[in-house]
């Protein structure tokens, strides 16, 4: 009995031998007369790199200022319309002070008269001073009393004490006169920063407030310098240092890449997500960028040499988590699918760690319907 079921194991395996054989001959010879699928090829060769993190925020101007009026009155004049330049000092809205150009002829008026006021009062001290020497000399020589002595010396105080009041006087309405002046000029309300006017809200005729109650009249941005604010992960947070380039792109400008330079990181992370906010500068001149954009870029935390990177689309079945994909790599006229293992992605590129060498040609296009051991005609190759 055992030489028997020997017998039948040895035939079994006989049996599966002989069915592989001819399953792997059928297989190659299905290969063979499977036409050469047309593929596109590219040699893996080592770059430069530049190592990030990825990063969304939104730009904002660093310099802006919404414009109020600081006294009520009449708006008198508007000089200028929305969406155009202006500069520092320039001229944006006259209000009515027409009360206040009274009060100001009304101070002029009260120092000419305090002056004349102090005039008069210093020639009477002058008198007053030229009368106690003429008593203290009758005095000395016995013709006048002390009491008249006495009332001499004080109407000279007196009179000097009317000259303190004049000069007073003087310096009460001079000060009147400077807060004339200084709310007179309020009513012309100028530009204090250089930018663009985003908004216009008020016109001829409108009554203006006071700027503890008022709400603003203009808007001035200054696009020339952005602020670019993004969020970092708290695992990335140690990776970032101030004066990091942060390169980023926005929609309203395909293709192109700007760049920034990181200038403040927050202290301490959100609390809510346990993400750092970051800043960056961004120097807009010409200002091609406009404050609320939406950007989406990377910032570069270190460059890197002799890396091997291929293009994302050529991985298949890349797993980001587990590092990990598969390739098709041009051996003598037929691709091998080989598993690679990845590193930093960057964009669109991906670095390979291992699975294929330098100098090793893949597919870059005809890949998908693809399988082991196909043969390929190269339609195109390029390095």
């Amino acid at each position: 009995m055992k030489q028997v079921a020997t017998i039948i194991l040895l035939a079994m395996v006989l049996s599966s031998i002989t069915a592989c054989g001819k399953n792997d001959a059928e297989k190659s010879a299905a290969q063979a007369s499977k036409p050469p699928v047309a593929v596109e090829v590219v040699t893996a060769s080592l770059s430069t790199v530049s190592d990030g993190i990825e990063v969304t925020g939104s730009l904002e101007p660093k310099f802006s200022v919404d414009v109020k009026t600081q006294i009520p009155g009449l708006v008198r004049q508007v000089m200028v319309s929305e969406w155009v330049h202006v500069k520092r000092g320039q001229p944006l809205v006259r209000i009515d002070v027409a009360e206040t150009e009274a009060q100001v002829k009304r101070a002029e008026a009260g120092i000419v008269s305090a002056k004349a006021n102090l005039a008069q009062t210093q020639v009477a001290a002058n008198r007053a001073e030229r009368e106690l020497a003429r008593i203290l000399k009758l005095k000395e020589s016995g013709l006048a009393t002390q009491q008249a002595l006495d009332d001499a010396r004080s109407e000279t105080e007196a009179a000097k004490a009317k000259v303190g009041v004049a000069a007073a006087q003087i310096r009460v309405s001079e000060e009147e006169l400077r807060q004339g002046i200084a709310r007179q000029a309020k009513g012309l309300v100028v530009a204090p920063i250089d930018g663009i006017v985003a908004l216009r809200d008020v016109n001829v005729g409108d009554l203006a407030s006071d700027a503890a109650t008022a709400k603003p009249i203009f808007r001035i941005v200054d696009n020339r310098l952005l602020n670019l604010t993004v969020t970092v992960s708290s695992v990335d947070s140690a990776r970032v240092r101030v004066g990091q380039s942060l390169e980023f792109s926005v929609d309203s400008h395909p293709g192109r890449i700007f760049a920034g330079k990181v200038m403040y990181i927050n202290p301490e992370l959100s609390s809510a997500d346990r993400s750092l906010k970051v800043i960056a500068e961004v120097r807009n001149v010409p200002e091609s960028l406009k404050g609320g954009l939406f950007a989406k870029g990377r910032i570069v935390t270190g460059v890197r040499t002799q890396v091997l990177q291929i293009p994302r689309s050529s991985v298949g079945a890349f797993d980001t988590v587990a590092k990990k994909g598969s390739l098709f790599v041009l051996e003598n006229g037929a691709v091998r699918k080989r598993d690679v293992m990845s590193g930093a992605v960057n964009g669109d590129m991906v670095e390979i760690i291992s699975g294929i060498k330098t100098g090793e040609q893949y597919v870059v296009r005809g890949g998908f319907n693809l399988k082991d051991g196909d043969k390929v005609a190269v339609a195109a190759a390029s390095k």
